[in-house]
């Protein structure tokens, strides 16, 4: 059965996913990295839009609608007196030199960039990142040098973004892993109550088959940019469930248990 059929019947149906136990571990590594690139091309795409779009946004912004400043000694210095926030289409931009705003302020946002009064942070598609003005040592950076910065970073970004999508990818194949192995781990507990002789080998490719299901209605939900309440609760629920019904349809004869990875 290919990897398609696999990831179809493994939607809906626990006796098929109990006969991949049988499977070899090469093919179930692959089915993971495969599962999980899937998972993450929703944030790609919306990381990707959002990034390009956004520092188109915050030239033209910083352009036209932010006053002139200074960032020197680790702070950003302008004489408005109170945060000025700038709409541009899906993209936010907070000027604060005023030091009113700070990270519980950040995190409450989405989609967008805070000049705060010590660094540059932004919120991207729930991703979150924080520049301190420190890092530009002693130099002072005026208005017209952030231009100049932004214009630099925006011809490097053919290079930035898929170098920052590939770490993305790895990172998330990395915890799709854990939770794989997670699983199997309760998979322990569960084959016991049920009686069947099953190896931690076996439990660990009935797991990667079970994670299918949550996995793709999470990628659903991402793609419609909906979030879903208690989602972390959801998905454990149904993966475990999955894992359950399908060491449930294993056959308990006394070679099942021989089989190992």
């Amino acid at each position: 059965m290919n990897i398609f059929k696999q990831l179809i019947v493994s939607l809906y149906s626990p006796r098929n996913i109990a006969g991949f136990r049988q499977q070899g571990t090469g093919k179930t590594i692959f089915y993971v990295f495969f599962l999980t690139l899937l998972s993450v091309l929703p944030s790609i795409y919306y990381f990707s839009t959002s990034m390009m779009a956004g520092f188109n946004a915050v030239e033209d912004t910083i352009t036209s609608e932010i006053p002139s400043f200074t960032i020197e000694n680790g702070e950003l210095v302008v004489e408005e007196n109170a945060p000025i926030t700038i709409k541009s289409g899906d993209l936010t931009v907070v000027f604060d030199g005023t030091g009113t705003l700070d990270q519980a302020d950040v995190s409450r946002s989405d989609n967008t960039i805070f000049f705060l009064k010590n660094e540059i942070t932004y919120t991207i598609t729930g991703q979150t990142q924080s520049f301190p003005y420190s890092m530009l040592g002693d130099t002072a950076v005026t208005k017209e040098d952030l231009l100049s910065i932004i214009n630099s970073l925006d011809s490097l970004l053919p290079v930035m973004l898929p170098i920052t999508l590939i770490i993305i990818y790895l990172f998330s194949t990395a915890m799709k892993f854990i939770e794989v192995t997670i699983l199997a781990l309760i998979g322990l507990a569960l084959k016991n109550l049920a009686g069947k002789p099953l190896r931690y080998g076996q439990l660990f490719r009935l797991a990667a088959y079970s994670i299918t299901l949550p996995t793709i209605f999470f990628i659903i939900m991402d793609s419609l940019q909906t979030v879903v309440p208690s989602g972390f609760f959801i998905h454990w629920f149904v993966a475990i469930m999955m894992l359950m019904l399908s060491i449930k349809e294993v056959q308990s004869d006394s070679t099942e248990g021989k089989t190992d990875m």
